[in-house]
């Protein structure tokens, strides 16, 4: 397996790079502290394919592979990690489950707008008494006619108060625990789509996360994604690739906060010589280069063995584990070589403190991807 990168892929990472050193960074701060959301940057990101990376041409996307899309979820997330966290929730839980999942008539109607970022994608899955344990949801989506009646409450929906197309899980049977699991896709401004406030989040506070409430809402039975049924196999197979775009998150984060150490451990001085002439600052930055580097690489493994069609749930799940812990460290670690400064919101390493700690909790927690590794070599 070569995991240096193609020259295509080299040419996407400089355009990436370049939009988001002329777009985003400029204004990183500023959506942090007004928690807003970047309209303009989103729509310039549309036209450039970023919300259909790996949607078929056909339908308005990009046709890129997987590691096209982690290098551009890794790009965005380095300057600004709520950006970062849209682009990944909606490839890999919106687009990716319709594009696998849905009719012909289904794909027709909904994936070109959310491939150009005309609508946005939310993935609806947990509730007040159900997050690790999916099947736990008290959602339901009874069949009436024509229509479901769907009644649910998710919160900490990622994308929730822009977004337009929402896939909702919910019971379509009751009394058939897991299996009576399905997948309804909800359009905002249906009656009884209610738009929750917003969360006000410790990081990534850009992201216009809010919970999501349905209430006797008729949703047409077109609108169901696969079978009924089919709820737990769509969201497992949704959040294997959503894993890839989280891991090329934290990933972003930490090289972002690396890049901020180094450029002040040059300029810093402490005892009459740079900090970067430190020992232990160097051994610092040297755990933080090594262990940023690991993870991008596990990233791509992931990525790869995906594009080759070969079975990649237990790299994607190491690969998020292992991205997700050294943007905890990294981050942890830029903050001790700033110092006083580092724990200052004038500095950016701040931010990717507080970005990186929600990395290891949501689309699966640590905990969560250490029993999914494990299942999977001792039972394997």
């Amino acid at each position: 397996m070569n995991l240096s990168l193609e020259e295509k892929h080299r040419s996407i990472q400089r355009s990436v790079r370049a939009f988001c050193e002329r777009e985003i960074f400029p204004i990183a701060k500023e959506l942090d502290q007004e928690a807003s959301f970047p309209w303009e940057v989103v729509e310039k990101m549309g036209k450039l394919g970023y919300f259909g990376i790996q949607a078929p041409r056909d339908f308005s996307g990009a046709g890129l592979d997987t590691v096209s899309y982690s290098i551009i979820i890794e790009e965005v997330s380095r300057a600004c990690a709520s950006l970062g966290l849209c682009l990944s929730v909606h490839n890999s839980v919106a687009v990716f489950p319709i594009l696998a999942f849905a009719s012909d008539e289904q794909k027709q109607r909904w994936l070109p707008q959310l491939a150009r970022g005309e609508k946005i994608g939310a993935f609806c899955l947990t509730e007040p008494n159900a997050g690790s344990d999916a099947s736990a949801i008290e959602a339901t989506a009874i069949r009436d006619g024509d229509h479901y009646v769907v009644n649910a409450n998710k919160v900490f929906v990622t994308n929730g108060g822009v977004a337009d197309i929402c896939l909702i899980f919910a019971r379509t049977d009751p009394a058939a625990g897991r299996r009576g699991i399905s997948v309804i896709i909800a359009e905002r401004g249906t009656s009884g789509f209610i738009v929750g406030d917003l969360e006000d989040l410790c990081g990534v506070r850009a992201n216009p996360v809010c919970s999501i409430r349905l209430y006797d809402c008729r949703v047409p039975v077109e609108n169901l994604l696969g079978k009924e049924g089919m709820g737990l196999r769509i969201g497992l197979a949704a959040l294997d690739a959503g894993r890839i775009g989280i891991a090329a998150q934290s990933v972003g984060i930490a090289q972002a906060a690396l890049d901020e150490s180094i450029q002040y451990a040059k300029q810093r001085h402490q005892f009459h010589v740079p900090l970067s002439k430190h020992q232990m600052i160097q051994s610092m930055v040297a755990d933080m280069v090594t262990q940023t580097d690991a993870a991008r690489l596990m990233v791509y493994r992931a990525a790869i063995l995906r594009d080759q069609g070969k079975p990649f749930s237990q790299q994607s799940a190491m690969a998020k584990l292992f991205a997700s812990e050294t943007a905890a460290t990294v981050t942890d670690m830029a903050v001790q070589i700033h110092g006083g400064y580092g724990y200052s919101k004038a500095y950016a390493v701040e931010r990717y403190f507080r970005d990186a700690r929600v990395t290891r909790i949501y689309e699966g927690t640590s905990e969560i991807h250490r029993m999914v590794i494990a299942r999977s070599v001792l039972e394997g």
